[in-house]
């Protein structure tokens, strides 16, 4: 039951947050000219573009499912698409996405998969999903700055943000690595100063989850180190569903009939959008997404298309994921009621 309630008031805050944005974004706009653009998009296109969302979401399942093999867990693809539909979902609704793995892990478990080995794999997934959003970022700062700063107006204090705290998570990947000792260290102390600032509650309790974590974070990194190949292919995967998903906004610009933009510099403005709101305090980033793609993609998409390409790029890349991850979270928690495995 406590469970249940705090979905529902994240899913009410996510709400809450959506209506937010759509007024402040589209307060001053004329909706009916919105909506007859939209109506104007070639089909096609779109449902490219919801076809790109599908391949986003299974290369998580195929990286997973890839990774059980080697640790001796038996799962299907089909299962293991479960868990990322359900990861998303839960990610989308809740702050920084602090919800998805905890969820995934649950249904794993619950689905007679080991917690530790389940634990590693999800792990895996995180530390990949940040290098390649990382490591994009810099590529794209390095041979195409013009085109990041000539776009970015006020999106560069968010960039700035979340340069900086995916700095921090790879640099504490980092020292995990080569100083498995000092990381834990440094972990207690900021839980405890967060204690000392009533920010954490039940100190001993928190402190002993961030222990736990660090050795979850530790095993992780040895793991990786054994397997480079490996690595590399999760690596690769990670890269493809990441563009995938950035690629949607492409089929979107394309839908309306537009040209001179290569898929290329969409990408670029896409993974810098991602960079800026990944590591802010909001579900899905909503709100902050939203703006920065009004900020960055105005000259790309024109005054008369900018809101309804936000619309249709959003709408399809998020807020049907939301939809259709939703479903699917729903129905495995049914399944997971009746006590039933689905394998």
């Amino acid at each position: 039951m406590k469970k249940n309630l705090k979905t529902f008031l994240n899913i009410l805050f996510l709400l809450a947050l959506i209506a937010a944005t759509a007024y402040f974004l589209l307060k001053d706009q004329e909706l009916s000219g919105i909506f007859s653009a939209m109506e104007k998009a070639k089909p096609v296109w779109l449902l490219l573009a919801v076809a790109l969302v599908f391949v986003f979401v299974c290369s998580e399942s195929v990286i997973i499912n890839y990774m059980m093999k080697p640790l001796k867990e038996k799962t299907r693809l089909r299962t293991c698409i479960k868990y990322s539909f359900v990861g998303f979902f839960y990610s989308c609704i809740t702050p920084s996405a602090s919800g998805g793995q905890p969820m995934q892990l649950y249904y794993m478990v619950k689905d007679g998969l080991s917690a530790s080995v389940s634990t590693l794999v999800l792990m895996v997934v995180t530390i990949a999903y940040k290098l390649v959003l990382v490591l994009t970022s810099l590529i794209a700062f390095i041979f195409c700055g013009a085109l990041i700063t000539d776009s970015l107006g006020n999106v560069v204090y968010i960039l700035i943000y979340g340069i900086a705290a995916n700095i921090l998570f790879i640099s504490a990947f980092v020292i995990l690595i080569l100083k498995p000792n000092l990381a834990e260290w440094l972990a207690v102390k900021w839980t405890s100063f967060l204690a000392f600032l009533h920010i954490v509650k039940d100190k001993e309790a928190r402190i002993e989850r961030t222990k736990n974590s660090m050795s979850s974070y530790r095993e992780g990194a040895q793991y990786l180190l054994k397997r480079p190949m490996m690595f590399v292919k999760i690596y690769l995967i990670t890269f493809i569903q990441r563009m995938a998903l950035f690629a949607v906004t492409w089929c979107v610009y394309r839908s309306f009939g537009l040209t001179g933009t290569h898929l290329y510099e969409i990408l670029i403005l896409q993974t810098i959008i991602s960079l800026s709101v990944d590591m802010l305090p909001l579900p899905g980033g909503v709100g902050a997404s939203e703006a920065s793609f009004v900020v960055m993609f105005k000259k790309i998409f024109g005054e008369s298309l900018l809101y309804p390409g936000m619309l249709l790029s959003r709408g399809i890349s998020y807020y049907f994921l939301v939809a259709v991850s939703g479903v699917v979270s729903i129905a495995a928690h049914i399944i997971s009621q009746k006590g039933d495995r689905v394998n």
